[in-house]
């Protein structure tokens, strides 16, 4: 089933993706760091680590919004980080950030649609996307995608939001993502729809061994899921 921000309005879900994230940046990164405590600062460095051993020299984010795992990625010391997005507010925000760290010569954002990605085949050492497969309309043709512009060899980092596993921890984060969250993001950010996306966007995502499956189904291969956090979120690796 598919999940929209807007369920009273028309448009695609990547169109109504772009609003929403267009509508939030202003308040992006400060409700991102609040609503998880920090954590998500550690669970990206958690990921960028993965990708050490193939010490990579050209990265593209996919969904980079205002930059974060790209920032992150900085610490594998590559010659280049493409960052990607549709939409152009949380772009704007990013640009800024890189500007005034000075790095406009080290990351490159690029309005752009990550289902339909314009670069040539073959073209990065590895792909890295956070929290951002979960918005695509097309997972398959999204993922696709990725593996298309990766090398032979080259590897994908997805990190994602998963569904701890049952018991009491999993209660308590539940009742705090499906009804504290939405109210703290709606009064914060002003758009009560794009916190209340958050939870339904995550229910309906394949997550753990489902996702490992869509990856393998589109070609990837040496697919690995590691579970963060109890479970909140997960990150997953794939190898072309």
């Amino acid at each position: 089933m598919e999940v929209k921000p807007y369920k009273h309005l028309s448009g695609s879900k990547k169109e109504q993706v772009a609003r929403m994230f267009d509508g939030i940046s202003h308040r992006y990164d400060f409700l991102n760091h609040v609503l998880s405590l920090g954590i998500d600062r550690m669970w990206r460095k958690k990921a960028i680590e993965l990708l050490k051993p193939l010490q990579p020299k050209y990265i593209l984010d996919v969904a980079t919004g205002t930059g974060d795992f790209a920032f992150a990625a900085l610490a594998l010391k590559p010659e280049k980080i493409v960052g990607v997005d549709i939409s152009e507010g949380m772009l704007r925000i990013g640009r800024k950030k890189t500007e005034h760290r000075n790095l406009s010569g080290k990351i490159e954002m690029i309005l752009a649609d990550s289902e339909n990605l314009p670069f040539e085949e073959n073209k990065f050492d590895a792909v890295t996307v956070a929290f951002g497969v979960r918005n695509f309309e097309n997972l398959e043709h999204g993922l696709a995608e990725i593996k298309r512009v990766l090398r032979p060899g080259g590897m994908a980092v997805i990190l994602e939001f998963s569904k701890p596993k049952p018991g009491l921890f999993a209660r308590i984060y539940v009742f705090y993502f499906k009804h504290i969250l939405p109210r703290i993001g709606s009064w914060l950010s002003g758009d009560r729809a794009a916190y209340t996306y958050l939870p339904e966007s995550v229910d309906a995502f394949p997550c753990g061994e489902a996702f490992m499956a869509v990856l393998q189904k589109v070609g990837f291969k040496d697919t690995s899921c590691k579970p963060l956090t109890f479970g909140i979120s997960s990150v997953y690796t794939a190898r072309k």
